[in-house]
């Protein structure tokens, strides 16, 4: 097990369940799955956009991603109902916690004067959505062997009923949100 895994099953759970006024140790709010979700400019008119960004990915959370395909056609995009358009990677389990771990203590405090990331990023569920402009923040790539800068989302998926318990167990996990 991962260490924030760890800290959160012996001494996170206990302190949530005082601080919502939980009575059952099962409701406290927990981390479900992050889901890496990256969507590739230039994946039509060069499949090997899609093959680089899809090594960029896998680098980053340790994971073979997913392709995602276009749901319908769209004409002025040149674009044809079943493309390849994205990649997608969700992770679980021991990989989640190791890859929450390294985004919040490695990852973020790399940004040039950052203060935090903003608390209005909720989508109403408990649930968190960031968005990245490049992925050379991530200590496992190279910024030499990138061609294009290609931006991603990581979406890290609780079980948190609204926002507020999301936001809860995204503090007590660590997560710098801006003040």
């Amino acid at each position: 097990m991962s260490n924030l895994q760890d800290r959160f099953k012996k001494e996170i759970v206990g302190s949530l369940q005082k601080e919502l006024g939980l009575k059952n140790l099962m409701s406290v709010p927990r981390l479900l799955k992050i889901v890496v979700n990256m969507g590739v400019k230039d994946a039509l008119e060069d499949k090997k956009n899609l093959e680089k960004a899809a090594l960029v990915i896998a680098q980053i959370t340790g994971q073979k991603p997913k392709w995602t395909s276009a749901k319908k056609s769209i004409s002025s995009f040149k674009l044809k109902e079943g493309d390849k358009i994205g990649l997608v990677v969700t992770l679980r389990g021991r990989k989640m916690y190791d890859f929450f771990e390294r985004l919040i203590s490695i990852v973020l405090p790399r940004f040039r004067d950052f203060h935090g990331v903003k608390k209005k990023s909720f989508d109403g569920k408990g649930n968190y959505t960031l968005g990245f402009i490049e992925s050379t923040v991530f200590p496992e790539i190279d910024p030499g062997k990138i061609d294009k800068i290609q931006g991603f989302e990581v979406s890290i998926v609780t079980t948190a009923s609204d926002n507020k318990k999301g936001f809860a167990l995204l503090k007590a996990m660590g997560m710098p949100f801006e003040k």
